[in-house]
């Protein structure tokens, strides 16, 4: 299995007196964040793991997580910025506890955060203008998209995923009609290839989360947390079984539910705040998936779907980050001067 070579951020001085940009800041702060937890969680994994492929993956991420934050904290240490809290081993990992999920699991589990990887260095590369900045971006989206080829490799020859489902070619080029919007009335078209794309990788993201927060919901301390967890788990469920339907009614394939591969094990190998925070941004990537779908989509009974999931999600959220606030667990972006209150005597 290839092994990713280490970013050397001494190679590119040339600008690093430049003042760090907002987007720099924020792009360079989220990636702290979303690294420090995922240390714990692959550090727990490690812990369990049998298959030695699997093994090996997992050590790949690791040190992948090990390397963004080793470099964004030394950008943070050179600009006087302070090193967010994030997670710790210490405060928000308890190795020590029993398995919590199967082998299987931790490959689609790293397929799914990998996205959320990619979606963040993607939308950072074209934003960043800091040389050093922009290089660090490009080596996190290059080095993720290695990781997304090994789980894929893993994935096909373990026989642990299908492929989306395969299409006739069209015969010649041809335009839509009136009735490319129906989807209630009238003659309804058949989905097009991308309509299949994002709800597949919609039913992919969706069945490795509804995994994670059902074994959230067994492990986690905190009763309020876990009614938010089981709400968050029985309407993932109904949003699956909904874009299963759309391409079964077509006869075609999709990929299967996770949940066989949590154990029945309720001791918590993280901390309550660590798996509120995750599943929260994981359920605001799902947030900034339904752009991508929407935008490709044309059918009304799609579009009014996807809406009516997104406002479940959303309302999540919200609530998932009134308990990260009540908590004090809820760290804050850097943000702008308000001016007004500056120009107060």
């Amino acid at each position: 299995m290839d092994t990713f070579k280490p970013f050397n951020i001494s190679s590119t001085k040339k600008n690093l007196s430049e003042q760090l940009t907002s987007a720099e800041m924020g792009k360079l702060w989220a990636t702290y964040m979303g690294n420090s937890m995922s240390k714990c969680i692959l550090k727990y994994y490690l812990q369990h793991v049998e298959d030695h492929d699997i093994k090996n993956l997992l050590e790949n991420a690791l040190k992948l997580s090990n390397e963004f934050l080793k470099i964004t904290k030394e950008i943070f240490i050179k600009e006087n910025f302070p090193i967010p809290n994030g997670f710790s081993e210490e405060e928000d990992l308890n190795a020590s506890a029993p398995r919590l999920f199967a082998d299987e699991y931790y490959v689609h589990y790293l397929k799914y955060t990998a996205k959320a990887g990619m979606s963040l260095y993607n939308v950072a590369v074209p934003l960043v203008f800091r040389r050093d900045v922009e290089e660090f971006f490009t080596y996190c989206m290059e080095s993720t998209m290695s990781l997304i080829k090994q789980i894929k490799e893993i994935l096909m020859n373990k026989g642990l995923i299908i492929k989306p489902p395969y299409i006739p070619i069209p015969d010649k080029v041809d335009f839509v009609h009136q009735d490319f919007l129906n989807g209630f009335f009238g003659h309804v078209r058949p989905l097009h290839a991308l309509d299949i794309a994002h709800l597949y990788d919609k039913i992919e993201n969706n069945v490795a989360s509804k995994a994670l927060i059902m074994a959230f919901s067994q492990v986690v301390k905190s009763e309020k947390i876990r009614k938010l967890f089981l709400r968050g788990k029985d309407f993932t469920h109904k949003h699956v079984e909904m874009y299963m339907e759309k391409l079964h009614n077509e006869d075609l394939p999709t990929p299967s539910f996770l949940d066989h591969l949590v154990t029945t094990s309720t001791y918590a190998p993280f901390s309550d705040k660590l798996m509120l925070f995750h599943k929260m941004d994981m359920f605001a990537m799902k947030i900034r998936s339904f752009g991508n779908s929407a935008a490709v989509n044309g059918r009304h009974d799609i579009g009014l779907m996807y809406s009516r999931t997104l406002m479940q999600i959303s309302i999540f959220v919200e609530d998932a980050a009134k308990i990260m606030i009540e908590n004090g667990w809820l760290e804050q972006p850097p943000y702008a001067v308000k001016r007004d209150n500056l120009a107060k005597d």
